[in-house]
């Protein structure tokens, strides 16, 4: 929102299971109203289901708000796992969970919340 560079930790190629707050949301409101006694004090991974890299997440980021800033990359992170993509299974068959929002979508719609907010 301030025209100022990130700084991806790496080369950008590092991939996380990113998802949007409403399929969060949706999550709890099912586990919370679930008639399923096989669904009660269980952990579940709540994600999209894909994995996303830095770059391409960069790349979403910067068509969504037409910036003209490019990404800083700094040193990699001791210790940091280079892809994660959760299992939603879990939630999928005990909850009915189905992420609805996806991440291009989420971001734009963050994207919107943050402009008229901030």
């Amino acid at each position: 929102m301030n025209q100022q560079a990130p700084t991806i930790n790496g080369d950008g190629t590092y991939s996380r299971d990113f998802t949007y707050v409403a399929n969060a949301v949706q999550a709890n409101i099912l586990s919370l109203f679930t008639e399923n006694s096989k669904a009660l004090n269980q952990v579940y991974n709540i994600a999209v289901g894909e994995n996303t890299s830095l770059n391409q997440l960069w790349s979403i980021i910067k068509d969504i708000t037409n910036t003209p800033v490019n990404v800083q990359y700094g040193d990699y992170r001791k210790g940091d796992v280079p892809h994660s993509l959760a299992s939603i299974e879990k939630a999928q068959q005990l909850l009915g969970y189905e992420p609805t929002v996806k991440i291009e979508e989420g971001l734009k719609l963050a994207y919107e919340w943050y402009k008229d907010h901030l």
